[in-house]
């Protein structure tokens, strides 16, 4: 196989990456980083080598030899070069940047702000503690999720944006995960579960669920 996905199996943002291979039905293999064992294997010089910002996922084309950190870079870069199957970004361009910027609410404004890194920095110079490092995932993923919710309630289909998979659903699901794992009551946000549900009944949602990766704990 010519991609090689480097992630982590609870990394959101690698997490992104899985689901949208597996639509794209493109045959990766995936190289585990843990990102806690050892000090975390992304700050050993073998991956600083592949992504110096030292995060989760990179993504490898040997084909094109290419290397790719960001996950909507590599989501958008494999969007592009595999056209015939479902396309996560529309053809229109206004609905096009609707799209991207709903997977930017999540990718730059929510997911950031609860990222391990994040957490353990509040733990190290802070002495914040389990329960307070929950609260403050729960704080800013339902205040992003708040605004998330309103939006969909005119854009809303079986999916974020109607009926079809987008860009937008790729990176709700994964955040939804991180939501859960950190207590929100999600029945206050009934429109972003509904797509959650929908969305983890295709295989492909199934397959990249962060249980069923090789190096899930």
């Amino acid at each position: 196989m010519s991609i090689k996905l480097h992630g982590y199996w609870r990394s959101s943002a690698s997490y992104r990456v899985r689901i949208a291979l597996n639509l794209k039905g493109i045959a990766y293999e995936y190289v585990p980083v843990h990102l806690v064992k050892d000090g975390g294997e992304q700050h050993q010089a073998r991956y600083q080598g592949l992504n110096p910002s030292e995060l989760v996922p990179t993504l490898v084309d040997e084909d094109e030899d290419i290397i790719l950190n960001q996950s909507l870079a590599i989501i958008e870069y494999v969007d592009e070069k595999y056209p015939s199957a479902v396309k996560l970004l529309p053809e229109h361009k206004l609905q096009r940047a609707r799209v991207r910027a709903l997977a930017q609410d999540i990718a730059a404004d929510i997911q950031p702000l609860a990222n391990l890194r994040v957490l353990q920095y509040l733990e190290s110079h802070y002495q914040v503690d389990a329960d307070g490092k929950a609260e403050w995932s729960r704080h800013w993923i339902e205040k992003g999720f708040a605004g998330i919710e309103k939006r969909l309630q005119t854009t809303a289909g079986k999916y974020c944006f109607g009926f079809d998979l987008s860009l937008a659903d790729v990176c709700l699901v994964p955040q939804i995960y991180n939501a859960l794992r950190f207590g929100v009551d999600m029945a206050s946000f009934p429109l972003i579960q509904r797509i959650h549900e929908n969305c983890n009944k295709l295989p492909e949602f199934v397959a990249a669920k962060p249980e069923n990766q090789p190096d899930a704990q």
